[in-house]
């Protein structure tokens, strides 16, 4: 029986909840090739994305960005009518996170620019999304040695996460923000 785009999206992310990693990926890349035929564009651009958050669970970090940057170029494409800025800027922050965890920094700044420029200009923008990139950018901070930088900047990550009542990143931000004070001693 052919699964629909839509339904394979469903039982990946039944498996990935599940931990079921390598059924999830079989799911997502299911799906993706199912919207490559249908030529669906923006179900294409969710089965990336998803298809790269397992290749990156699973440590296949270079496929993880392979999938991650097909889907920010869709989403760049103007011919593509794929008008989501919110949704460019969520994809290119994980491509700044993916590059920072993979000890490229260099290469992740100019990804956790956009995505921030992006959020910070839309006003639907959600705060979470606001205060996870802005985490990505102090992390970044800190490791350049530009500590009184990523302290202003855990400050404000730590301000947004209190507004959501998110007790545990308003902990790592005040913990970040104690370790670097030490640091500018």
């Amino acid at each position: 029986m052919d699964r629909t785009a839509q339904a394979l999206l469903q039982d990946g992310y039944t498996a990935r909840t599940e931990a079921r990693l390598s059924d999830a990926r079989a799911d997502y890349a299911e799906a993706v090739e199912l919207c490559r035929r249908e030529n669906n564009l923006p179900l294409l651009v969710q089965s990336l994305k998803r298809l790269g958050g397992i290749e990156r669970d699973l440590g296949n970090i270079n496929i993880a960005l392979d999938h991650y940057r097909e889907a920010a170029s869709l989403l760049r494409t103007p011919s593509n009518a794929l008008d989501d800025p919110l949704n460019l800027a969520h994809t290119v922050r994980h491509i700044a996170d993916i590059l920072r965890e993979a000890g490229l920094p260099k290469e992740a700044a100019p990804h956790y620019k956009e995505a921030l420029t992006i959020y910070r200009d839309h006003p639907e923008a959600r705060i979470l999304d606001i205060a996870n990139t802005l985490r990505g950018v102090a992390l970044l901070q800190s490791g350049f040695g530009r500590n009184a930088e990523a302290i202003a900047t855990w400050k404000e990550a730590g301000e947004l996460y209190a507004r959501l009542h998110l007790q545990e990143g308003v902990d790592e931000s005040q913990t970040q923000i104690t370790r670097l004070s030490g640091l500018e001693l």
